[in-house]
Order: C-alpha cells, then sequence, then structure tokens
C-alpha cells in the first residue's frame, strides 16, 4: 500500500473515529479509552508526518500552549497557527524534529497526559529529552495542549530567540 493510500485509510479512520465519539455511537467504550485512542492516532500521524489525519484530529480552534522563552514559545490560537509552530520546528531543525517514543498515554474524562521522548538536530547542535504532553479532547478532536519539557532551558537554546 503506497503512502498516500495509507494517508486517506488515516484520514477516513479519524474522521470516523471523531463521528463516532461524537455522535457517541462508541458508548460501550469509555470516555477514557476513546480519548487515548484520538491521542494514540494524533501520536502515530506526527511520527509518520500525516499531516491530512493530524488536521482530522486537531480542532479548528484548538489552544496550544508551547512552553520556554524561545522563538516558538507561547500560546497559539487556531489550528494553522498551531501547524505554523510545528513547521517552524521542522524548518528550524531541518526536517529532524521527531517524537521517538511514547511510553504512556493516560487519561482521566477529557484530559489525556503522555510520557514522550523527541529530539532535533540542527547544524551544531542536537536535543533530545523527555516530556509530558497534555491534551483535552472532546468529541473525537484535540481541543487545548500543554507541553511540557523535561530540559527546558535546553529546548530553549536549540530553537533560539
Amino acid at each position: 500500500m503506497t503512502k498516500a493510500s495509507n494517508s486517506v485509510k488515516n484520514v477516513a479512520l479519524a474522521a470516523t473515529l471523531a463521528t463516532s465519539v461524537a455522535s457517541g455511537a462508541v458508548a460501550d467504550e469509555s470516555v477514557e479509552a476513546q480519548n487515548i485512542a484520538v491521542a494514540n492516532s494524533y501520536f502515530t500521524a506526527v511520527q509518520t508526518g500525516d499531516l491530512a489525519t493530524l488536521g482530522a484530529l486537531v480542532a479548528p480552534d484548538v489552544v496550544w500552549h508551547q512552553p520556554g522563552q524561545n522563538q516558538l514559545s507561547g500560546t497559539q490560537n487556531g489550528a494553522e497557527a498551531v501547524f505554523g509552530v510545528i513547521g517552524g520546528m521542522m524548518q528550524i531543525s531541518g526536517g529532524t524534529f521527531k517524537i521517538d517514543e511514547v511510553s504512556s498515554i493516560m487519561a482521566n474524562g477529557d484530559q489525556v497526559a503522555a510520557i514522550l521522548k523527541f529530539s532535533a538536530q540542527r547544524e551544531g547542535a542536537e536535543m533530545s529529552m523527555s516530556g509530558v504532553d497534555v491534551m483535552t479532547i472532546s468529541k473525537g478532536q484535540i481541543k487545548e495542549v500543554w507541553l511540557y519539557s523535561g530540559d527546558q532551558a535546553a529546548e530553549d537554546a536549540f530553537w533560539g530567540n
């Protein structure tokens, strides 16, 4: 199966998941399990560069809290702004920014927390650290994200001002 057909299949699955969650059609699965599935789909899409699935999972009015004191830090409002930050990470790192591992995804109602490791390289610098992402997921879409870095000073130095 080609990458394009996988992407179409993933978008269809993400849309079906969001529609099923929103309509209550997945009633025998707990809210927590549904939200963990959304978060897992999100991380897989980030790891594989599946932008179409990301677009289906991130709410148009998402609020994204990027930590630190660097050129990418701050609160972003809306999916377009969030994708701008992610695009900035890819540009600065020459396309090397990645989520290396998601070791745990836990939920409490609409709140989902994930423990992960991420890394990136650029000329003369590299970073690799743990982080925690905390998401609010509602009706199959990510509505708000708070990110935490294991070494914020090192991340700030990597992304620069």
